[in-house]
């Protein structure tokens, strides 16, 4: 039997690989080097209910926000660990445009039985809490 045909364009469409939704926003970056989370993981950190948030300012003159997502085995199996990936990826698109600053690191880290459980609105009030605390009076 012969596999259907892919359509040209649209999501399903095969010539490049698929884009990650937050790298089809603007001015976000995803973070891929251990250095830059090794960097994040120095620097300020929020925790919330949903997830920890770590953030840095790189002092360089690139406008990009970078942004990292992990979650450890503590997660659960990979279903779980993708699923919590997933959320923290989403809230990052819907969230960091409009509330990260130009020139900033974030690594959000998925929490065992939190993060992929939270109620969605409740999980991007977290990351909008965090920022605020980050983005706060320097300390």
């Amino acid at each position: 039997m012969t596999p259907p045909e892919a359509p040209e364009t649209g999501t399903d469409a095969t010539p490049g690989s698929p884009v990650p939704a937050v790298l089809s926003c603007p001015g976000l970056r995803v973070l891929s080097k251990r250095r830059q989370f090794l960097a994040a993981a120095r620097a300020r950190r929020q925790g919330t209910a949903g997830f920890l948030l770590q953030a840095r300012d790189r002092r360089d003159d690139d406008p990009a926000i970078g942004v990292g997502f992990t979650c450890s085995k503590k997660v659960g199996n990979a279903v779980a660990r993708n699923r919590a990936k997933r959320r923290l990826r989403e809230i990052a698109r819907l969230e960091l445009p409009d509330l990260g600053r130009p020139g900033w690191d974030y690594v959000l880290i998925g929490k065992a039985g939190e993060t992929a459980a939270r109620d969605f609105a409740d999980l991007r009030g977290d990351l909008r809490h965090a920022l605020r605390k980050v983005h706060g009076p320097e300390r």
